[in-house]
């Protein structure tokens, strides 16, 4: 097989490139044996069915099927990823491709059954292992089942993922050594206890990230590659093109536009650069970018589908766990960012072709009307969307009984009529915009013929935002939804075009049976990394690292919360060269985001956690750009003969305004919409206005940094833009150099002012106090946020924090056990003879309005405006 190191900037063959997308993300091994051939998908057609199985919600038929714990069923989802992965991925690059060795087949059954035994014996360990006494057999068993687990990670991720997770189980049983810094040094742990922990106990391994990986991921991977095998891949790519391909530099765009499509429904940038890069990377050549251009707006736009909710790859799932937050929530919070990126690259590669003055493909339309119709979309799709639920809610109450039948029965008919225009038209061909380059297809050509592909994005969004249901349910519900159409969708349009509707329901089946094969084998490299990382995790909460990590980075980031913040971005990206994006973000965030939280505390700076594990989680992502490893580069150089590595610089160029949003919305956590309340229509307005004006920042930034507004900029024109962008996303900076954000008020007033805010209402205070692991002082700024709940008095001993006061002094003591205030006071040695109290409290002081250095942006960048239209020599837009 020919790797993407070794591709020479050579343009590859179609066989080559799905080669290229098997290898990294399903497997590259394709036996000539038909009969094994069809054992490895028959196996993956079977866990797609037991994913099916357990997520399905209590259906007329649940009371017929047995029902499995998570203990259960995290066992069989990394038994049949591991089965999977030594019989589709080669040990070495030299091992066969057509047949699986005897060694293989070993391997597999071996590495699956000690997944399978802790499933069968679940009970038993119960009794043995989890209460602390693990027998002989037991540890022989998970010792080999940690071996060939990281064996099958090094097959199906390269070995970074088995190096780090190694390296972990190394420094959890020696504990110290020349290689341990000291601030984390222990006395070791025994192999027995790390087995126990690792393999044989519900942490470690069949921890968390693995029932993320079991519960959620899996169904969102599997609705994604249904909706590919059913034509929803190639139809976005069309719409793509028909919407945007007769603008200057019309393919780029829709390559952006595309990707973020497909970003819907894939999480991998690999899959997402080669499925769309096809057909891209030719158009952007032929309308003037280059090899290296035309490949790095591919990578740029690619990778972003990793940010698009709501798949994001596993992250969003895993941030669910990790935060504690709902998963509605996560998609709020990262949407805005993920929306406003992808405006930024397509407003970039417009610069691009004003630059190099590109033509049009077709006749030229304006980008700024592009714009506006979008809008319009948006809005029209936002009323009647709030029009149906308006009139569902209203048909529930007042027919309860047949509401649901009556919605179910419009669906269906939608789904007819959908399907009914989609018959009347030509199906869009694969390779329709190859054939002819030159002719484009049209949205009134497009359009119509894939409209049916929106009701499972529909059912999805329904049962997640409106129905209020769990990301597992909701997505079963897109599932079964997307698996009736896929079966249904070529039988109907064969009857409503009088054709032989048999060879069409056998062309259904066929697409259902690919499409669920296809889910399947793209989780290996997910349920065998979930898996892997569980090693880490449970590696950072059972040893001094986890509590220890956060004075190390302390001490080399001098206390500075910025400089710490590049330490984890570089972090992020040298792991990320190795690491899959969804072990990178386990990985970091098990590190780091708490440790992120802790020193904003210790600045003042109240950091939320979601905004510090979407900080880990761009920065896990820019690692598929980042030469000289960039995985996502190499690909599309195979696709457009380009140079890889240079491909990758600048693909890592137009990815700057990636790497500027995490270090924002860890500033300015509003731009996440932290604290912006959606249920309100002041949330909502709020909200718009915060898109608004992020919108109108990051395309500055990308005109500062592509050096060309209205005309190419002079270098002092390019750092003013920077300086009007930094504005509008962070006016605060400006408003706290010249105003206090807070007044002082006497620590022994604490209680009461805490007593008389309303709901809704936030108050900081300043501890200070002896480290619990090296007492020396130490302080932390605390918030604390009054809700509905509190009671009107005694607020915060309620909340658990206990008030000493002693003259003109409060102190405090240890909180009481399991609420709030004792894991953020954790940092803390209450036993000491330096007593721990609170020193200030910080209420929020009456000043300007941030908003009033907007003024000084604005007419900053009125002046530049005026400078560049003296030089302007061709439209904006």
């Amino acid at each position: 097989m020919t790797t993407p190191a070794q591709s020479n900037s050579r343009q590859f063959s179609d066989e080559e490139l799905q080669e290229l997308v098997a290898s990294t993300d399903s497997g590259a091994r394709t036996p000539q044996n038909r009969a094994i051939a069809i054992l490895i998908a028959a196996i993956a057609f079977t866990w797609s069915l037991f994913q099916l199985w357990i997520a399905q919600p209590q259906l007329w038929f649940a009371e017929h099927l047995p029902v499995l714990n998570a203990a259960q069923t995290r066992p069989v989802h990394l038994g049949f990823a591991m089965l999977l992965a030594f019989l589709a991925y080669p040990a070495l690059k030299s091992s066969p491709r057509n047949r699986i060795p005897i060694t293989d087949w070993l391997l597999a059954i071996v590495g699956s059954g000690t997944a399978f035994y802790v499933f069968f014996f679940y009970r038993e360990l119960v009794e043995t292992a989890r209460a602390g006494l693990p027998q002989p057999d037991q540890i022989i068993i998970g010792a080999i089942g940690i071996v060939l687990l990281l064996e099958a990670s090094r097959r199906a991720l390269g070995p970074a993922l088995t190096v780090v997770a190694g390296i972990f189980l190394l420094y959890a049983y020696m504990g110290t050594g020349w290689l341990i810094p000291d601030i984390i040094a222990h006395s070791g742990i025994s192999f027995n206890a790390i087995v126990n922990a690792q393999w044989l106990d519900t942490g470690g391994v069949f921890g968390i990230p693995l029932g993320v990986s079991t519960t959620f991921v899996f169904l969102f991977v599997l609705f994604g590659s249904l909706l590919d095998k059913a034509g929803a891949g190639n139809y976005f790519i069309q719409l793509a093109f028909a919407g945007l391909g007769s603008l200057r530099g019309g393919p780029a765009k829709a390559a952006v536009v595309g990707s973020g499509m497909t970003g819907l429904i894939s999480g991998s940038s690999i899959a997402n650069v080669v499925t769309t890069g096809t057909f891209t990377i030719p158009l952007m050549r032929k309308v003037g970018f280059s090899a290296e251009k035309a490949g790095a707006v591919e990578v740029a736009s690619s990778v972003n589908g990793q940010i698009m909710p709501p798949v994001m790859g596993a992250a969003a799932f895993l941030m669910v766990e990790f935060v504690g937050i709902s998963y509605v929530e996560v998609i709020k919070h990262a949407f805005i960012p993920a929306i406003i990126s992808y405006i930024a690259l397509v407003y970039i590669v417009h610069l691009e072709a004003l630059k190099q003055d590109m033509p049009a493909l077709g006749p030229a339309k304006n980008l700024a009307s592009m714009f506006l119709k979008t809008l319009v979309g948006f809005v029209v799709t936002g009323v009647v969307f709030s029009g149906v639920i308006y009139g569902v809610r209203g048909l529930q109450s007042v027919a309860p009984s047949v509401a649901d039948p009556i919605v179910l029965l419009m669906v269906a008919a939608i789904y007819l009529a959908t399907l009914k225009v989609a018959a009347s038209r030509d199906d869009l061909s694969a390779d329709q915009t190859l054939t002819d380059e030159t002719k484009l297809p049209t949205m009134g050509q497009v359009f119509p013929t894939g409209l049916h592909f929106l009701l499972p994005i529909v059912v999805l969004v329904w049962f997640l935002m409106v129905e209020m249901q769990s990301p597992a349910k909701s997505a079963f519900y897109a599932v079964a939804t997307m698996l009736f159409i896929i079966i249904t969708q070529k039988p109907i349009k064969a009857w409503f075009r009088k054709q032989q509707i048999g060879q069409a329901f056998k062309y259904g089946f066929d697409d259902l049976v690919q499409g669920m094969i296809a889910g399947a084998r793209n989780m290996i490299g997910i349920g065998v990394a979930t898996a892997a990382a569980g090693i880490i995790v449970a590696t950072v909460t059972r040893t001094p690292i986890g509590t220890e990590l956060a004075d190390l980075v302390d001490t080399l980031a001098a206390g500075h919360l910025m400089l710490m913040l590049l330490l984890i971005g570089v972090f992020s990206l040298i792991l990320g060269m190795g690491l899959p994006t969804t072990a990178n973000y386990i990985v970091v965030s098990s590190l780091m985001a708490s440790v992120v939280v802790t020193l904003g505390a210790q600045e003042g700076l109240i950091v939320p956690l979601i905004a510090a594990h979407l900080f880990v989680f761009y920065f896990g992502i820019m690692a598929d750009v980042t030469p000289p490893v960039g995985l996502a580069s190499f690909a599309a150089a195979a696709v457009s003969g380009g140079d890889p590595i240079r491909t990758g610089f600048t693909a890592f160029f137009y990815s700057l305004r990636t790497v500027a949003l995490p270090f924002l919305f860890i500033y300015e956590p509003t731009l996440i919409l932290y604290g912006v309340d959606l249920g309100t229509w002041a949330g909502i307005g709020q909200a718009v206005w915060i898109f608004c004006i992020a919108t109108i920042a990051m395309l500055l930034f990308a005109a500062a940094t592509q050096g060309y507004f209205l005309a190419p900029s002079r270098l002092w024109e390019s750092a003013a833009l920077l300086l009007v962008a930094f504005t509008l996303f962070v006016p605060r900076f400006w408003l706290d150099q010249v105003q206090d954000p807070f007044e002082q008020k006497p620590a022994t007033e604490l209680a009461q002012l805490v007593d008389a805010m309303a709901p809704g209402e936030r108050l900081r205070f300043v501890v200070r106090g002896p480290s619990f692991t090296t007492g020396e002082p130490t302080e932390l700024t605390i918030s604390h946020v009054v809700t509905e709940n509190d009671p009107a008095a005694n607020r915060l001993q309620e909340a658990g924090l206990m008030l000493l006061p002693d003259g003109d002094r409060l102190l405090l003591d240890e909180p009481m056990f399991n609420t709030v205030y004792q894991e953020k006071l954790a940092g803390f040695d209450f036993y000491l003879d330096d007593k721990v109290e609170v020193v200030s409290v910080l209420s929020p002081a009456k000043r300007l309005p941030k908003q009033v250095f907007y003024i000084p942006a604005i007419a900053l960048l009125l002046l530049i405006i005026v400078l560049q239209r003296r030089r302007q020599t061709k439209p904006a837009f």
